[in-house]
């Protein structure tokens, strides 16, 4: 697997939490899986062997350190280290503008990737290579146009996972003799892109499979709505485009045994749940009486960017506010979002607490200590808090978009199988409706009861999306073979 990001080392979002918890599904079912990652500023891999080899990226040659270490049975984590092009500040920007040479950056991150599987003397030859994002996008093009430069991996199948569309890696295309491609890549059927060079749609092109990270998305991006101009593209590759459901790492988020939460529960014994909510409120310097208590808390962890509805809060605010809960929220993201929400504390300070930044401990207190927990996203690939709620007993509103669909069926009076509240209308109206509709029913605790606990006890782990991942590498690899013969 390449990918530009993975838990616990480097994180901004879901991408990482995918990488990290996949490779260790597949290996349970007795896959080997090495993961490749750039070697960020302040990112450590424990007792790692350090191999340099060099690496070409067009008419360049890098000398790469690369840091490998067995993470656990049959699972092996390999840092590329290259301080030049990753010993920054950020992973991605700088001031929140794009550092200028990222196209050199995960290009060579791809090229070193594939040289180290390639000469890899530890173990046979791959029989995948599975990119994610943007970032990974060039694995199959390099693969595809370079046989000889990579004779072991062309036999490889080539999956390429689609995590979030709207990020798409787009350069000039002046890049692509500088990433050592040819112009054969650059046709409005591969990797061009009204008159630039895209990563990801270049991703799409090349690969074998592609896959998508909830079934609903896949099918929102072949539409103009949500395929940020590449509907047409994946409506084309529909017969080999897959949309598989991300599960949630069921160790490191399991309400039992957090070691980040002053007490621990399960379905059948919540009471650590009302001294994680007191805990909570402490955090943020609210009352903690019965009162306070017995009032629902609505959280919210995210990044504060226009994808995630943070604008539908704001449009909403004075009468959200209006409504009998304590509201949670912590992020980081645009300035005017984090203003918005610092604004909105101090206006509020007995009912709104706000933490700008990301805090695991915190994450994980917020989603334990809510009653609620609101994710009113504009589009949303899968999502992955909705499921951490579920699993923490803690009840989502959600816009009914992606991943989100997928998994939150909302209740009714007459509803079987209801386990959280959704909504279809990206308008503020939408947005109060609905949680003063959860706020309703938390008063009617025999209701509110069986919604936590059918949350509690769905299974959301990896284990069915990882078996439908080796499905698709079978797939994949099949193709390669029947290419290879052809």
């Amino acid at each position: 697997m390449i990918a530009s990001e993975v838990a616990p080392w480097a994180k901004t979002g879901g991408l990482a939490d995918v990488t990290a918890a996949l490779p260790a599904a597949l290996a349970r079912f007795g896959h080997d899986v090495t993961t490749i990652l750039p070697k960020y500023r302040r990112t450590t891999l424990a007792n790692a062997t350090i191999l340099r080899r060099p690496a070409s990226l067009g008419v360049r040659t890098y000398d790469v350190a690369f840091h490998v270490a067995t993470v656990a049975p049959r699972q092996r984590v390999v840092m590329v280290d290259v301080p030049e092009l990753f010993d920054r500040e950020g992973y991605y920007t700088t001031g929140g503008v794009d550092f200028q040479d990222n196209a050199q950056r995960f290009g060579l991150l791809v090229a070193a990737a594939l040289e180290f599987a390639e000469s890899d003397e530890g173990s046979r030859p791959f029989d995948v290579i599975h990119a994610h994002d943007w970032q990974a996008g060039l694995a199959s093009a390099f693969v595809r146009t370079m046989p000889e430069r990579f004779p072991k991996l062309s036999r490889a199948g080539l999956v390429f996972t689609i995590h979030n569309l709207a990020y798409q890696g787009i350069f000039a295309k002046d890049v692509v003799p500088v990433l050592g491609l040819p112009w054969t890549v650059f046709t409005l059927d591969r990797g061009e892109f009204w008159g630039q060079f895209g990563f990801l749609k270049t991703g799409l092109a090349y690969s074998d499979v592609l896959t998508t990270v909830s079934p609903t998305y896949a099918s929102e991006t072949m539409t103009p709505e949500f395929g940020c101009g590449l509907d047409g593209v994946l409506r084309s590759l529909a017969d080999r485009y897959v949309g598989i459901l991300n599960g949630i790492d069921t160790e490191a988020w399991n309400p039992a045994t957090d070691v980040h939460l002053p007490a621990t529960f399960d379905s059948e014994d919540l009471s650590g749940k009302a001294a994680c909510k007191r805990a909570l409120l402490e955090r943020f310097g609210m009352a903690v009486g019965d009162d306070a208590l017995a009032r629902p808390m609505i959280g919210l962890v995210s990044r504060l960017v226009p994808q995630k509805g943070i604008e539908l809060i704001r449009q909403a605010a004075d009468a959200l506010l209006k409504l009998d809960a304590t509201w949670i929220f912590v992020g980081s993201g645009e300035p005017r979002h984090e203003q918005f929400l610092r604004e909105l504390a101090e206006r509020f300070p007995r009912r709104v607490g706000t933490f700008i930044g990301f805090d695991e401990s915190l994450a994980h207190l917020v989603e334990a200590g809510s009653d609620v927990f609101l994710m009113p996203s504009m589009f949303e690939p899968c999502g992955l808090n909705q499921m951490y709620s579920l699993r923490y007993g803690t009840v989502p509103i959600v816009r009914a978009v992606g991943g989100l669909d997928d998994t939150i069926q909302p209740y009714t009076a007459r509803a079987t199988g209801a386990n959280g509240f959704k909504f279809a209308e990206a308008t503020p109206e939408a947005l109060v409706r609905t949680t003063r509709q959860a706020l309703r029913l938390y008063q009617n605790k025999a209701a509110w009861m069986s919604l936590m606990r059918q949350g509690m006890t769905a299974d959301h782990s990896w284990e069915t999306s990882a078996r439908e991942y080796v499905r698709v590498y079978r797939r994949a690899r099949h193709s390669a073979l029947a290419r290879m013969a052809g």
